[in-house]
């Protein structure tokens, strides 16, 4: 099924999690937040929220500097 990822669009199996999408996508799951249709993911729903075909996810990517 195809998903639009930060824009763009993406290939991923059917009944894909969230957060094995973050997994596939080597990000920490401490370190993001997904917005999902326009809605923030709860980082407690990563586990069992399933993409749809169709979904458009944006993921912000914290980093630190100084």
């Amino acid at each position: 099924m195809q998903i639009i990822l930060n824009g763009k669009p993406k290939e991923v199996a059917a009944g894909l999690t969230i957060s094995e999408l973050l997994k596939q996508l080597r990000l920490d799951i401490k370190q993001v937040v997904v917005e999902r249709n326009a809605s923030i993911v709860a980082k407690q729903g990563y586990e069992r929220e399933c993409l749809n075909d169709g979904d458009n996810l944006e993921i912000v990517h914290f980093v630190g500097g100084g």
